[in-house]
């Protein structure tokens, strides 16, 4: 949590304004939408609510080099919506705004006229920021219609008000039996769009470009974290989840926001009442359940979305101009690339031996966070151009700060470096580990390196419980839970029960 307890997602690495305005112009809805736009030239006659009219639509589809099939048409649709939703259109009629049309009026009638509206203006001028809002504003308005079940959805759980053939019953359908929450729809695809992001800039492979299977979403939103093996009724839950997140990236793809590998139609034929994601599925089958990964563009857009919300989605850069300890107590929480980002932004505000200094002085300090911070500081200071080695040669004594000055120096070549005494050595040692335990646990590494210090050090634990380290306690009852050798594992935690009582 932030200072104000908001909400804090780790930080997203992103391009340029100018290349993810570019994005977005191609977004094929975008894209379309915008020539459709142009298209509509000195006005295009339009029905209720704007919608093109038959011959129209023909028109529209032959200008987008589409053709007249169903779902062609409705691709037109959906471009000229967004258009008219994102003000790319304006739609008069008789020098009204069409929205005072009068009920009753046939929908394939001419109502109104379409012609290029002032925000199509924005975009000829090409200014980055305002063509992503313009795209913001229409992902806002395809997401509403994603979370929107279709007619034939809302009626399909009544009985008897559709039919076989796809014909609807009007004395069959009650309303109040309609089971559909607008908010609760809206906020499940919100919270799967965060689920995605969170996978992307946490997950380094995802980070990379790995897709995440669908039923890996459908499963964080549904199946409980504390559950080791999920019920039929939950993977019946998960199954529902997932069909219904396919629809919606379905109709999300060519916003560009996502990029989306659908369920196998298949499987989408097979799904019904009794159909139910398998619980053991394989790598292979995984594939033919659905495939999504967040676009750069999408994550800008989610991440908006998310700060309207009041949740912290920092951007890597943003530290820049920060202190060293802001700096040091964020970059354990950071992937590795991202760290490596956000270290390259603060070095380049800073000369290298200026840097230096401010992050040794930073490093400093004997409570909690203390080790945490220096692990942070030689990741820090290992980017760190050779101008700063008078500043690490200033610490060579400091026993805090001595140990990682020595490994700075050594892997850069540097000559005249004292060796580190005893007890700089175990010093360092306890505070590696404690850094360790504090920001990522107790890793499987911990064992082997556990073992390696007890073998190269005869007696080692009666020399490490005198550590003069607020952490050496914590550190021994540690090693005495990762090591293999149950007597060693004893001698570790009687030297933990020493050290404790040489602090008190």
């Amino acid at each position: 949590m932030s200072g104000d307890d908001r909400p804090t997602m780790p930080p997203v690495r992103l391009p340029a304004d100018a290349e993810l305005a570019r994005d977005a112009l191609a977004a094929p809805l975008f894209a379309h939408a915008v020539r459709l736009a142009r298209w509509a030239g000195a006005g295009v006659p339009v029905g209720a609510g704007g919608e093109l009219l038959d011959e129209q639509l023909k028109s529209a589809a032959s200008e987008l080099g589409l053709g007249a099939a169903p779902e062609e048409l409705g691709a037109v649709s959906d471009a000229w919506n967004l258009a008219v939703d994102t003000g790319l259109l304006d739609v008069t009629e008789d020098g009204t705004d069409s929205a005072d049309t009068a009920p009753g009026t046939p929908l394939d009638e001419p109502v109104g006229t379409a012609r290029p509206g002032s925000e199509l203006d924005l975009l000829e001028e090409g200014n980055p920021e305002e063509v992503l809002e313009l795209w913001r504003n229409g992902l806002d308005s395809v997401l509403a219609d994603a979370a929107t079940p279709s007619f034939e959805d809302l009626l399909g759980g009544i009985e008897g008000a559709v039919s076989q053939d796809g014909t609807v019953n009007p004395d069959a359908i009650d309303l109040d039996s309609i089971d559909w929450n607008p908010e609760e729809e809206a906020e499940a695809l919100d919270s799967a769009l965060g689920g995605l992001y969170l996978l992307t800039v946490g997950d380094p492979s995802v980070a990379e470009g790995s897709m995440v299977p669908l039923p890996v979403l459908a499963a964080s939103m549904v199946v409980p974290d504390d559950m080791d093996e999920p019920t039929d009724e939950v993977l019946e839950a998960v199954s529902e989840v997932m069909m219904r997140l396919d629809e919606q990236f379905r109709l999300l793809e060519p916003t560009g926001l996502v990029e989306y590998r659908p369920v196998d139609e298949a499987l989408t034929q097979e799904a019904g009442e009794d159909s139910e994601l398998p619980a053991d599925l394989d790598d292979e089958d995984v594939t033919k359940y659905g495939m999504v990964k967040l676009t750069p563009l999408g994550l800008h857009g989610v991440r908006e979305r998310m700060r309207e919300a009041g949740i912290e989605a920092p951007l890597v850069g943003d530290l820049a101009e920060r202190p060293a300890e802001e700096l040091l107590a964020a970059l354990p929480a950071y992937t590795e690339e991202s760290a490596q980002g956000e270290i390259e932004a603060w070095l380049a505000a800073r000369k290298s031996l200026e840097a230096a200094h401010e992050l040794l002085a930073a490093a400093r300090g004997s409570d909690e966070e203390g080790p945490a911070r220096r692990l942070s500081c030689q990741q820090a200071l290992s980017l760190a151009g050779p101008e700063a080695e008078p500043a690490l040669r200033g610490v060579l004594d400091d026993r805090e700060l001595g140990g990682l000055a020595r490994v700075w120096l050594a892997e850069r070549g540097a000559t005249d470096v004292p060796q580190p005494d005893e007890e700089m050595v175990f010093w360092l040692t306890v505070d590696t580990i404690a850094a360790q335990l504090r920001t990522v646990g107790e890793p499987e590494e911990l064992q082997g390196l556990v073992q390696g210090l007890v073998d190269q050090h005869a007696g080692f634990f009666d020399r490490a419980w005198r550590v003069d380290h607020p952490a050496t306690g914590e550190v021994l009852e540690a090693m005495g839970r990762v090591h293999p050798d149950k007597s060693t594992a004893k001698e570790a935690r009687k030297a933990a029960f020493k050290a404790r009582s040489n602090q008190a």
